[in-house]
């Protein structure tokens, strides 16, 4: 044993005796040290997960999940998604109280923190990021959204006075709020910038893959609903008593890729385009089997406006390459069942020769309107056009639809509503009614096409995301289109929610440069300085204020050269 052995440790060197064949044998792993490798790629997805999905988009997200859990047949009430943007609208309201509180609390102290000094300077940094996420978070309910978002209130109120009874307007006015107030409203506070709109957009093309999955199994299984004699339709996980389940799952996850496809080069991640025009093109398939009329035309309009939107050359281009594509498929594979033909060609013989479905649908729209004819200002009363329908309707209207296939019985569902949302809204809550609902959703798609239109004026980096107005002006477009064949109903409802809330982020949120882009605190959302989309921790923008929903690319930092001195002095 050596001085300096027994100097450098204060002990003896046990070590310098073991002979060197020990010495070589590496020693075994640790128990623990095995199972944290075993576990590393569920580490690793986990962290991607938190760094690509904040905590707050976590509620939208399991609504989106919950749609595709299974309908029980017959079933009446609220549905597991429901559930689920309730626990989002909860979430929102508490965080809004917890916020105002704590506001509340930083006014009271507002003296002794002016009095810290310099003191209150340097300590700034940690403290503002969280009064600036309060003020964000708060302030991004600015007065008009809360008008437009809020104008149906009263009319919806008024309307649920003339129900049957208290427990069917309490039970009309809670589904009216939930869908065009609440969770839209919540949806607004939620989303911040373009980042989580493209979270929730893939989210929708996510769950879009998976049903429309679902459906073109069952076509090619012949496990769908009957359609013509046939369980050939595709119709998911949401069984043959809600057939537009499906096609509406696959067209907003088919409208969301769309946008994210023509995104511009350079405001969006290298692969979302490409990845985006191929989820584009496959959900065709699932919505083409779910022979649904409404959703093919308000797909269709949806599509052709993004492409406009989008520019004249990349309108041309898309259309050219669709056409090729349709042309190999139909005419030179065979690709087409005789089936889609006469869907297809049914949509113009609606006048002509009409089948039985669109005979009850024209008869239930008469009914409808013979309804708003008798109280033109506040209708029948909300959800009491089932009672009123037989005592408007002609003879022409069937005792009801007829369901079956999908692992269900044969069953007769019944026609309770005229299935066009424009005439139901005039029927049940008259003009103010309509006035209140229908001039919230032309509010909405007014200012967002402006802003739409704004990204065409605007050059980097002020302006905004064009994927992220195409993804919500296209929702709502499509939405608005829809109602025409279609109303609230079943439990894909709640989609009209987030579509209506997509909107007001775009068009209602706080203007673009009032507010650092960026997530509240420093990396909380993004790698911090690695120049990604809306990262924080800019030093251009000091002033806190109101939100900002858009992101653009950050400019990378500026290096200086190797040759040039720096600046800063090592004492």
């Amino acid at each position: 044993m050596t001085h300096a052995a027994t100097h450098a440790t204060g002990q003896p060197a046990a070590h310098a005796a073991v002979p060197a064949t020990e010495a070589a044998v590496p020693a075994a792993p640790p128990v623990a040290a095995r199972g944290a490798a075993r576990t590393a790629p569920l580490t690793v997805l986990a962290r991607g997960l938190r760094r690509h999905v904040p905590a707050r988009l976590l509620p939208v997200l399991a609504v989106l999940a919950l749609l595709a859990y299974p309908a029980t047949p017959g079933a009446e009430g609220a549905t597991p998604a429901d559930a689920a943007s309730a626990v989002l609208v909860l979430t929102v309201a508490l965080r809004l109280l917890r916020e105002g509180r704590d506001s509340g609390g930083r006014g009271e102290s507002g003296a002794g923190g002016e009095r810290g000094g310099s003191a209150g300077e340097t300590g700034g940094s940690r403290e503002t990021g969280g009064a600036r996420g309060a003020t964000r978070f708060r302030a991004a309910l600015t007065p008009r959204a809360a008008l437009v978002l809020g104008a149906p209130v009263l009319a919806l109120a008024l309307a649920a006075l003339g129900a049957a009874d208290a427990a069917t307007g309490i039970a009309g006015l809670g589904r009216y709020l939930q869908i065009f107030v609440l969770v839209p409203a919540a949806l607004l506070l939620s989303l911040r910038d373009a980042r989580d709109v493209r979270v929730l957009a893939w989210g929708l093309v996510a769950l879009a893959l998976a049903e429309g999955g679902v459906g073109v199994v069952q076509y090619l299984t012949g496990s769908g609903a009957s359609y013509m004699g046939e369980d050939v339709r595709a119709v998911g996980t949401f069984g043959p008593g809600d057939v537009m389940g499906m096609a509406t799952v696959v067209a907003y996850g088919l409208v969301a890729a769309s946008g994210l496809a023509l995104a511009r080069t350079g405001e969006a991640p290298r692969l979302q385009r490409p990845l985006a025009a191929l989820c584009a093109a496959a959900l065709l398939v699932p919505l083409a089997l779910s022979f649904s009329r409404g959703a093919w035309i308000a797909t269709a309009a949806v599509l052709g406006l993004q492409l406009l939107a989008a520019g004249p050359r990349r309108a041309l281009a898309v259309l050219a390459a669709a056409s090729a594509a349709a042309v190999v498929l139909v005419g030179g594979l065979g690709i087409g069942s005789a089936m889609l033909q006469e869907r297809l060609s049914s949509i113009t013989k609606v006048t002509d020769a009409p089948d039985q479905s669109v005979t009850d649908r024209y008869t239930l729209w008469a009914a409808a309107a013979d309804m708003w004819r008798e109280h033109p200002v506040t209708g029948v009363g909300l959800k009491n056009f089932p009672a009123h329908r037989d005592s408007h309707a002609s003879l022409a209207l069937s005792a009801g639809s007829d369901t079956a296939g999908a692992g269900q019985d044969f069953r007769v569902q019944p026609l309770l509503s005229p299935h066009n949302m424009y005439l139901l809204v005039l029927g049940e809550q008259g003009l103010i009614g309509l006035t209140a609902l229908a001039g919230s959703w032309a509010a909405l798609l007014a200012l967002g096409v402006r802003r739409l239109a704004g990204t065409h004026r605007r050059r980097a980096p002020r302006r905004r995301p064009l994927d992220c107005g195409l993804v919500a002006c296209g929702l709502l477009v499509w939405q608005l289109v829809d109602f025409t064949y279609a109303d609230i109903g079943g439990p894909a409802t709640v989609m009209t929610a987030l579509a209506l809330g997509l909107a007001a982020w775009w068009g209602l949120g706080a203007r673009y440069g009032e507010e650092r882009p960026g997530a509240e605190g420093a990396g909380s959302y993004g790698a911090e300085g690695d120049g990604s989309y809306g990262s924080g921790g800019s030093a251009a923008y000091e002033a806190p204020g109101r939100p900002v929903p858009y992101a653009t690319p950050c400019s990378a930092p500026h290096r200086q050269p190797a040759s040039q001195p720096s600046e800063r002095r090592t004492p």
